[in-house]
């Protein structure tokens, strides 16, 4: 007799080990059953009978399980994109809490997966702890029955003229808006984009391109949103860190551009990285600080919603 288990809710991971395991079940209850046959038909029917239900019994468990770790049908898209501080380098917890089941995330196999940090891939050896699981975390606070599905694109290092459609980052090799418009059409599969989180001009801080900053951030929202079909979709933008101006006085134009930038430009908002610290480096948020500003911009997300 072989078993068999409905597999079309799990994840092609969990589908794969069950899958197995149903495998190695039917190969060893025929060994077993022409051996017990043999010898006594009595005690194999009733071996048989107490063998069958047990293996049943491990099937719908393994099936329930498998349910239960596969990402809804229908989830809540939140696009993260822009640069280092977006995908984040905070050292990450030393005992991390249990991962929320209502937050998912796309990782760097197109697979969706609860999130946990490090959310972002661009730099494996040095990404750690950014704003975009807070923003979740206190966005289901804020919505209790939402489903959330991040989709993690930023790239650290890059600037304003890297998320051109073409234009390979040089540091990683990424072409980051091509890679993100692939991976974000494979997201809307499960659903609309919600929002969009930009971080980014730390790399444009400097004398010349902080003179056609807002030029270019207008053309690149442009055509994000039409790429996108997000005409309507709220975006919000988030100040470069005070020790960044501080340490860069040509990082306060970027600043004062991400500001004002929403006055002119509906549905599009920003937030203040005022009072947040850096790890050390003077370059990058630590954890908490990561953390306070996917707050705020979850907090600016639900103002704007309710207006």
């Amino acid at each position: 007799m072989k078993y068999s288990c409905g597999l079309e809710e799990a994840g092609p991971e969990r589908a794969s080990s069950i899958s197995a395991g149903c495998s190695s079940a039917n190969k060893k209850m025929t060994q077993q059953d022409q051996a017990l046959k043999g010898r006594n038909p009595h005690i194999y029917n009733f071996t048989y009978s107490a063998i069958t239900s047990l293996v049943l019994l491990w099937l719908l468990v393994a099936c329930a399980t498998a349910s239960k770790t596969a990402a809804p049908k229908q989830i809540d898209l939140f696009l993260l994109i822009g640069q280092s501080n977006m995908a984040g380098r905070g050292p990450l917890d030393a005992a991390p809490k249990s991962p929320n089941p209502g937050i998912w995330v796309i990782n760097s196999e197109n697979q969706w997966v609860i999130a946990k940090d490090p959310l972002h891939f661009d730099k494996p050896t040095v990404v750690g702890v950014g704003p975009g699981l807070a923003f979740a975390e206190r966005w289901l606070e804020l919505n209790p029955k939402a489903r959330i599905g991040l989709v993690p694109c930023a790239v650290g290092g890059s600037s304003i003229d890297d998320w051109q459609p073409g234009q390979k980052h040089a540091q990683t090799g990424i072409y980051a808006y091509d890679a993100m418009l692939q991976r974000v059409r494979l997201a809307q599969q499960k659903g609309k984009i919600k929002a969009i989180l930009w971080h980014q001009g730390e790399s444009d801080s400097n004398p010349t391109s902080n003179k056609v900053h807002e030029e270019k951030l207008d053309e690149f929202f442009a055509r994000l949103r039409r790429d996108l079909d997000a005409r309507d979709t709220p975006i919000i933008l988030g100040t470069l860190g005070d020790f960044i101006v501080k340490k860069n006085p040509d990082a306060l134009p970027i600043n004062q551009i991400i500001s004002s930038f929403p006055q002119n430009h509906p549905n599009v908002y920003s937030v203040s990285s005022a009072g947040l610290t850096h790890k050390g480096d003077v370059t990058h948020f630590d954890t908490p600080s990561a953390r306070e500003l996917g707050k705020r911009y979850a907090e600016k997300l639900w103002i704007v919603t309710k207006k």
